[in-house]
């Protein structure tokens, strides 16, 4: 008997593109029939991209909101987004228990993993393996403490290929026995709605994704437009 959300997605070749919020939807309405709260441990970027997320999936899930992202430059940087996901959990209303946990900031983690690939562009392969790196992290935790499912926020992002990231979910899923729940976050307003919420609640809004490179590249970026 398959498991509840591991239908074989990845077996459909690329003759069609898999769309994640129709598989999302999925599994809400399974759980939903059956009158269940499943539990889902949620990795979380920033407050900006979580809001619509848990905004959305606290009516269907019971949520724990992992902020780990050790590609950020700075301690910092680390802990002021660390403080507004837990300001935004604390001040938003929700259906369904959400909590946060932030991990220690550990940024050696992350430059002894993308070791090799620094000279990367943007949304390459370095990139790949900083979604792998905190996805490892997500369902480690989503193992070890009996989650029903483990996902990431990421996809929200236009600059985040939501393909990749449903990609190292599944082969996470068949490695560590954990669910992941397939998600493209961007669909449905997403983005436009986390943009809504982040002006409601006064959130801070970031420029770069965190990591030393995205934000060199991003000043070279804006030096370039303003020399243009």
């Amino acid at each position: 008997m398959k498991k509840a959300g591991s239908s074989c997605l990845f077996c459909r070749g690329n003759m069609n593109k898999i769309n994640y919020q129709k598989e999302l939807e999925k599994i809400i309405d399974l759980h939903e029939k059956r009158q269940e709260v499943p539990t889902l441990l949620l990795h979380a970027c920033c407050a900006p991209c979580s809001s619509y997320v848990l905004e959305y999936l606290s009516k269907y899930f019971k949520i724990d909101v992992l902020f780990y992202n050790p590609n950020i430059g700075t301690e910092e940087e680390y802990q002021h987004r660390a403080d507004e996901l837990i300001r935004l959990v604390s001040e938003m209303k929700f259906e369904n228990p959400v909590h946060a946990i932030v991990q220690k900031y550990e940024p050696q983690v992350f430059y002894k993993y993308i070791e090799g690939l620094e000279q990367c562009r943007e949304g390459g392969n370095r990139c790949f393996k900083c979604y792998e790196l905190r996805l490892i992290e997500a369902a480690t935790i989503a193992a070890e403490g009996n989650y029903d499912y483990f996902t990431t926020t990421l996809s929200i992002s236009p600059l985040k290929n939501a393909d990749k990231l449903n990609e190292i979910g599944r082969r996470l899923e068949d490695k560590y026995g954990i669910k992941y729940l397939y998600s493209d976050f961007k669909k449905k307003n997403g983005y436009k709605r986390s943009i809504e919420l982040s002006r409601e609640y006064k959130l801070y809004r970031q420029n770069f994704c965190g990591c030393v490179f995205s934000k060199r590249e991003n000043s070279g970026d804006n030096e370039l437009k303003e020399n243009e």
